[in-house]
């Protein structure tokens, strides 16, 4: 899995401060620029996070482009519908020469089932192959390719909108794979905007475990982790 920061908005702190700024200054806008300093953007971003005033991040994005991630991670990805996304197609590309998986670490670990996994992968390749060779177009044979098949993706969210897929996506009981994702994607946006994405990670880190009776039990742990991400 390779996860970069591709683009994000430009001082996203400070565009956040000023729009916040701005809902309670009768100045102008150039002038509230001026006013702003890198300790007031913190003490004001700080007020308005605790506050749960959230609708000014919207105006920071940020654009990842991430490779090497399955299909079953990026069908979870697209139900955070608050973003934007461009993925590889696999109507357009064909999967002529061996398609890449991920495989699942519970299988990679065990010979046997690793084994089958890739007998299984290989069959599914060979029948692809087969049927483009033949004249089958590359988006009906695709039904063919597995879950497991590799994909690129471009994805573009707002600050608000990461700060709620950290919630959900870094936690414990989040699918393994796009949970790491999201770790990493978190990993890049914190120097950034330290102040907005300080504190974010799964939704156990400021308070109690959102899951309840499902909860992992490992909040300790956790909450050091992050800490020190």
């Amino acid at each position: 899995m390779k996860v970069a920061l591709l683009q994000h908005t430009p001082e996203p702190e400070l565009t956040v401060a000023l729009a916040a700024r701005l809902c309670y200054s009768k100045i102008d806008i150039g002038a509230l620029k001026e006013k702003l300093t890198g300790a007031d953007i913190k003490n004001f971003l700080d007020k308005i996070m605790s506050l749960g005033h959230q609708s000014v991040l919207e105006h920071a994005s940020f654009t990842f482009g991430i490779e090497g991630i399955s299909r079953v991670t990026s069908h979870q990805l697209v139900r955070h519908r608050v973003a934007s996304y461009s993925q590889q197609s696999q109507r357009y590309v064909s999967h002529t020469e061996r398609f890449g998986v991920v495989t699942p670490p519970s299988i990679a670990e065990n010979p046997e089932h690793l084994a089958r996994f890739e007998a299984q992968v290989a069959a599914l390749h060979a029948a692809y192959a087969e049927l483009v060779e033949a004249g089958v177009p590359a988006e009906d044979a695709r039904y063919l390719l597995p879950n497991a098949t590799e994909t690129k993706i471009l994805v573009t969210m707002n600050a608000r909108e990461l700060l709620h897929f950290f919630g959900v996506r870094c936690c414990e009981r989040a699918q393994w794979e796009i949970r790491a994702m999201a770790i990493e994607m978190l990993r890049l946006v914190r120097p950034v905007a330290p102040t907005i994405f300080g504190q974010a990670g799964p939704g156990c880190l400021a308070g109690p475990c959102p899951e309840g009776s499902m909860c992992c039990g490992k909040q300790k742990e956790v909450r050091a982790f992050f800490k020190e991400l």
